[in-house]
């Protein structure tokens, strides 16, 4: 088979063509079968779509194949790989015109559904009314937008419509909580996370995928503490906070969910959301059940819902209630953990309307209290039980902390304390 040939198809040239970092290549191989790249070394990964890694670098080269729709969600395809099947055709079934381009070994692209044209005037619009028949490509469409958001990028009108058509019809209950998982955390790794969640919200997919997070919208909170007033607005801001800090992913899904409580605050009490913390934590943990939340994500975002408040209200709180806290944080075994709390907590505190730059030395004050309690001497243990121990090492660090917070009040500013949002 001599008439074979290779494109580099999809984010690859996308991502070269905007000047951004290509994070991995994707080939596509028109007028070959399988037997033509095992042949040449490839080793072959799946079955009902057969993917072949490249013996070298190991990139992924996918042979040419057309679609046709035969059964319900993203697995309900019919598809044919075989050699006549044309690289127009391996272009139209993709979702975006920007992912539907493909560039040959001579370096001349190769671009059927307006890509580039749309890459220019910064849309995402769908490559054919195909996109519909995968639901998957919601949140996919809803995920570029968050990465793509900051270069100008807008999901043209006539996408977000035919998302809306795809929601409505029931399709997204198809999709696997790992693929949806998937996406999420995929989408939460983007420098504007807050734009997967307003494009999910402007199909109503939001309330499908995230009813939780869905109910956030239009639920007031105490000006005097949130300026930006709408939960769901500052959930958005604190989310693109935990971007802007550079946050580790589990921070970013800890941000996501810590607010939940608000979102079924009883109207007759709003704008305040006292307990809003405790209410939280059943709606998080059905978040995690629903998509297979890893356990550290979960761990982290039952955590950063349950304490994100003490963390703010920390610089005033005894060394007791600091110590008890750094215990319920476990910081003594999990130290990554911990930055990952600290980090989320800060995200909220600066997501909101006009206090991004405002500094967040609870953290510091609590990285410090923490190392001062992990250096309490272990002098004396000898003839004690484990109890003993305990209490010892419990006085120990009490001791510690106290010695530490004196340095700390007197470094405090005037009104650092102030934000007590025990009744927002």
């Amino acid at each position: 088979m001599t008439g074979a040939q290779i494109y580099l198809v999809g984010g690859a040239v996308r991502d070269e063509l905007l000047g951004l970092p290509v994070r991995e290549r994707d080939w596509v191989v028109v007028g070959a079968d399988p037997d033509y790249l095992l042949s040449r070394g490839y080793r072959q990964v799946g079955a009902d779509f057969p993917v072949f890694l490249h013996p070298q670098n190991g990139d992924e080269y996918a042979l040419a194949r057309r679609e046709r729709k035969s059964g319900h969600g993203y697995h309900g395809f019919a598809v044919d790989f075989a050699p006549d099947v044309s690289l127009a055709e391996d272009l139209e079934r993709r979702d975006l015109t920007v992912n539907a381009i493909a560039r040959d070994a001579d370096g001349n692209l190769v671009d059927p559904c307006g890509g580039l044209a749309d890459l220019e005037n910064r849309w995402l619009r769908h490559v054919s009314p195909a996109f519909a028949e995968d639901p998957l490509r919601v949140l996919r469409a809803a995920r570029f937008h968050a990465r793509l958001g900051p270069l100008g990028f807008r999901v043209a009108d006539e996408t977000l419509a035919l998302m809306r058509e795809m929601t409505a019809s029931g399709e997204l209950d198809t999709l696997t909580p790992e693929r949806v998982w998937l996406e999420i955390r995929k989408a939460l790794e983007t420098e504007r996370p807050s734009l997967f969640i307003r494009s999910l919200k402007a199909c109503g997919a939001l309330r499908v995928i995230l009813p939780e997070v869905d109910a956030l919208f239009g639920v007031p909170q105490r000006a005097e503490y949130h300026p930006e007033i709408d939960t769901g607005d500052h959930l958005c801001l604190a989310l693109d906070m935990a971007a802007r800090l550079n946050a580790p992913t589990e921070s970013r899904f800890g941000v996501l969910l810590h607010d939940l409580g608000k979102g079924i605050t009883p109207a007759d009490v709003l704008p305040s959301h006292r307990g809003h913390e405790r209410a939280g934590l059943p709606l998080v943990a059905a978040v995690c059940r629903r998509y297979r939340v890893p356990k550290p994500y979960r761990r982290l975002a039952e955590r950063v819902c349950e304490h994100h408040l003490r963390c703010h209200r920390i610089l005033q709180a005894r060394p007791a209630t600091v110590l008890k806290l750094l215990e319920q944080l476990d910081v003594f075994r999990r130290r990554a953990e911990f930055e990952w709390f600290l980090t989320a907590c800060e995200a909220d505190y600066r997501g909101r309307q006009g206090l991004a730059d405002r500094p967040y030395r609870q953290a510091d004050w609590l990285r410090a209290a923490a190392n001062a309690a992990r250096g309490v001497s272990r002098e004396g243990l000898d003839g004690l039980d484990g109890e003993e121990i305990a209490e010892l090492f419990h006085r120990r660090r009490l001791d510690a902390i106290g010695q530490e917070r004196v340095q700390w009040a007197e470094q405090a500013a005037p009104g650092e304390t102030a934000d007590d949002e025990s009744g927002d």
